[in-house]
């Protein structure tokens, strides 16, 4: 039977946790101080993608969910019942620019011929695959493709062009290991999960969201870092440790190979309406009712901490990824989250709304199609 050290920030004591002895001693954890400001990019260039606003466009969507084989029931709003279809019809458009090109799927194909794209990260990168597969698709519907489904990694090949696009589910992107039964979320290792990203072409990541998650929702029962077990510490602490052992990875990644690597930036929620609504009280989930999105192109709620972490890591990388920003464009987006349309709910949970409502995760098609379309043109414009 091994013994582990968990250090605790506030106590110092001798437990008996399950079947291990675990030591307990002050560690103190302190919190990170961050850099504020425009993130650098690989290819900035006058055009500002991600500032602009949504204007309403009769062309879209560029698929329809019916048409689409592979959407999980928690996006496919139309399928379980959503009764608007006017959240379908919004178009970004950046403040100074046009973007280059409207997606083609026929010709993002071609140009990844004999590559593969892989999105790595949490349910909102899931979110983002299943978009890029349905844009394509609906380009090259004859095609023949095959659907390969694994735990972490699920791979639609479109066999026609050699042509991969993956997801590899990590929400945290380090490792996190089995240790006598628990679950160790290890802050400074990443050599199990990347094994599966060293193929990729192109590298799509995310994260953000599971690293405020407790109590059921949350992935770990331990962290390790410098050698330590913690049974927790500052969230934004462990995201920025996190942070650095991925871009240590991603900088050597990219150095040794001729890979493309992105991140994508925090997707925002809609549970609280005092961000959208002067005066409002509820602190339900209330994206509930929303058929709009916000105009203008500022947003006055909270901008995520995480993005301050991210923003600070990505800032020291000696190959920086390229940032899709997309935290700002798609908080006005109050409009375009399943809601109570998904097929994870029951009809006595649709009938309450303020506790069931999904107003974290988005409709297919919605607006991760935008994210593909911005993601499309950094790629290939």
């Amino acid at each position: 039977m091994a013994d582990f050290t968990i250090f605790s920030p506030a106590v110092c004591v001798l437990i008996s946790i399950l079947s291990f002895n675990f030591v307990l001693s002050v560690r103190p954890v302190h919190p990170i101080h961050t850099k504020v400001g425009p993130i650098r990019r690989t290819n900035q260039t006058e055009c500002a993608l991600f500032m602009g606003s949504w204007v309403h466009d009769e062309s879209y969507p560029i698929y329809q969910a019916s048409a689409c084989p592979i959407i999980d029931p928690e996006f496919n709003c139309q399928m379980y019942g959503r009764p608007d279809s006017n959240y379908l019809k919004y178009r970004w458009k950046p403040a100074n620019c046009e973007l280059p090109s409207r997606f083609n799927g026929l010709a993002f194909l071609t140009r990844m011929s004999g590559k593969t794209v892989m999105f790595v990260g949490d349910s909102l990168g899931r979110n983002q695959w299943e978009s890029l597969i349905c844009m394509t698709w609906s380009a090259v519907q004859g095609t023949a493709t095959k659907m390969i489904r694994g735990d972490p990694l699920t791979t639609f090949k479109f066999l026609d062009y050699g042509v991969d696009v993956a997801f590899f589910r990590a929400p945290y992107l380090v490792d996190i290991d089995a240790v006598g039964g628990r679950r160790v979320l290890k802050l400074e290792e990443i050599s199990k999960n990347s094994r599966a990203w060293m193929a990729a072409d192109v590298l799509l990541f995310n994260t953000g969201h599971w690293w405020s998650h407790k109590g059921s929702l949350q992935g770990w029962d331990l962290m390790e870092s410098g050698g330590y077990f913690y049974e927790d510490m500052d969230r934004l602490v462990a995201l920025d440790t996190g942070l650095k052992t991925w871009a240590q990875w991603a900088d050597s990644h990219v150095e040794s190979t001729n890979a493309r690597i992105f991140f994508q930036s925090v997707s925002p929620t809609h549970y609280n309406p005092s961000e959208w609504s002067a005066g409002a009280t509820s602190i339900g989930k209330s994206c509930y009712g929303e058929t709009s999105p916000m105009s203008g192109s500022a947003y006055p709620g909270i901008y995520p901490d995480q993005m301050k972490v991210i923003d600070s890591v990505i800032r020291e990388m000696r190959n920086p990824a390229y940032m899709l920003d997309i935290t700002t464009l798609s908080a006005m987006r109050k409009d375009a989250h399943p809601s109570i349309y998904t097929g994870d709910l029951s009809p006595r949970q649709r009938a309450n709304p303020d506790h069931s409502a999904d107003c974290s995760h988005w409709c297919l098609p919605g607006l991760p199609d935008t994210w593909n379309q911005l993601f499309y043109t950094a790629l290939l414009f």
